[in-house]
């Protein structure tokens, strides 16, 4: 397992669709996860320290997890199969009972960046899914991908967190 940190959410172009993206702790490989509207709207509002009234789906997990004596340890992004990927939230108890449950990646993620726990990914998913960011063989697609990441501006996502926003209500 590789622990990867959130780099960022970008915008697909083609599609419209969210992407989150993950980089290891080199900046050498980047990994991009189509995920859905509400979910990229969720991480957004906590890379953005956005504050609401009432929790959230992924707030009221955690308070949900944490009043049963778990915390979240960890969370695995571990298999990918047709484009989808599959991910573990890892629990843990003051006894060191572990229990897993199965997630979407997006939920996951959401879920470990409000508590700080480490983001793993399986080797299999980065030989499939990621993008090398320091192999001179495939630096033009690193380059365009390091550029497209770098042109998304805050107001690309207005549209995620109205759209996001209206629904809550």
């Amino acid at each position: 397992m590789i622990e990867m940190k959130v780099m960022g959410i970008a915008i697909d172009t083609a599609s419209g669709s969210p992407i989150i993206v993950l980089n290891d702790k080199d900046n050498r490989k980047a990994l991009p996860i189509w995920i859905g509207s509400a979910e990229a709207s969720a991480i957004i509002r906590k890379i953005e320290n956005i504050k609401v009234i009432r929790p959230m789906t992924h707030d009221l997990i955690i308070d949900v997890v944490n009043k049963t004596g778990y915390r979240v340890s960890r969370i695995e992004i571990n298999d990918v199969e047709k484009d989808t990927y599959f991910a573990t939230i890892f629990l843990t108890n003051d006894e060191e009972n572990e229990v897993t449950i199965d997630a979407r990646p997006s939920d996951a993620i959401a879920v470990a960046i409000r508590v700080d726990a480490p983001i793993y990914v399986s080797a299999k998913v980065l030989a499939d899914g990621s993008v090398s960011c320091d192999n001179e063989k495939d630096e033009a697609e690193s380059q365009e991908f390091k550029n497209f990441i770098q042109s998304i501006k805050p107001s690309d996502f207005e549209k995620l967190l109205k759209d996001d926003k209206q629904s809550d209500q």
